[in-house]
């Protein structure tokens, strides 16, 4: 069955339109009424079971979607969830208090009871410091591709692992992308699939770091100050650095050749880690 067909079944009275952007087909629904909501069909039935644990366990998190309906069509596992906007961080003209609301909503989501059990174990601070370590030693196998000096490196591990506090409730993701804006200027995080119990400074460098690459430092500055913790530049330093080094050993691990368009990603390394 076509994905058209498909939607055309499960929503036989509305109008769609696809906004995939990623693996699963993901389609805008605008009933008669004017209201609108989102389809997603997952490649899998395991997309499908992590991100709705992690909505059922965040429900009435203001910024999380809300599943409206679910099931199971021809084979294909689907959910209907809240419509999260047309814009997002990333596509925005550049909007301060909207950045601040993203803040509270990541806030928001940290605080929450809910458990995420969509990993076997919370990401804890002893996981992250192997883990830091273990990308370094894989990371030095491809120094030559990426382009910079084994130095960088030594220097990282003096530095050391970044430091996590307690396991919260984490997205993982949460990059300009992923925060849906209404044209009222309401805030969704979206794309859930990858959710677990998890340092919230994972989070909260990660995006604030992404927002300092495309917004500047006043937005990663909003940002903080929206999600409204105590959060000290050189805290988030050393994670900037491992997110970097994760960047970089995915890509390196999945392309052959060069790789000259992560110049970004090592200058940002050098940077967390005092190396000049």
């Amino acid at each position: 069955m076509e994905y058209e067909e498909l939607v055309r079944s499960i929503a036989p009275d509305a109008t769609f339109k696809d906004i995939s952007s990623g693996g699963n087909k993901v389609f805008r629904l605008l009933q008669e009424s004017g209201d609108t909501s989102v389809l997603k069909i997952y490649m899998g039935v395991s997309r499908e079971r992590r991100e709705r644990h992690a909505l059922e366990a965040l429900g009435g998190v203001v910024g999380v979607p809300t599943i409206l309906d679910r099931g199971n069509t021809d084979g294909h596992h689907w959910i209907r969830m809240t419509d999260g906007g047309t814009w997002d961080l990333a596509s925005l003209p550049r909007n301060l208090d909207i950045v601040r609301s993203a803040g509270r909503v990541l806030r928001g989501v940290h605080e929450s009871p809910g458990k995420l059990t969509n990993l076997a174990n919370s990401i804890d601070d002893d996981n992250i410091a192997a883990h830091y370590m273990s990308t370094l030693n894989r990371l030095e196998r491809y120094r030559r591709r990426l382009g910079f000096a084994s130095d960088m490196l030594d220097a990282a591990r003096t530095t050391g692992a970044p430091h996590a506090s307690s396991p919260r409730p984490a997205h993982t993701r949460p990059t300009p992308e992923q925060f849906l804006v209404t044209e009222g200027g309401q805030v969704t995080l979206i794309d859930w699939e990858w959710a677990t119990m998890a340092p919230p400074e994972w989070d909260v460098s990660l995006a604030s770091w992404q927002l300092a690459n495309l917004l500047g430092d006043q937005a990663a500055a909003a940002f903080v100050e929206g999600y409204g913790a105590a959060v000290s530049a050189a805290r988030l330093r050393p994670w900037i650095a491992y997110h970097a080094a994760m960047i970089m050993l995915d890509a390196a691990e999945k392309r052959d050749g060069r790789l000259h368009d992560l110049a970004p990603m090592i200058r940002a390394m050098a940077d967390a880690v005092g190396y000049a």
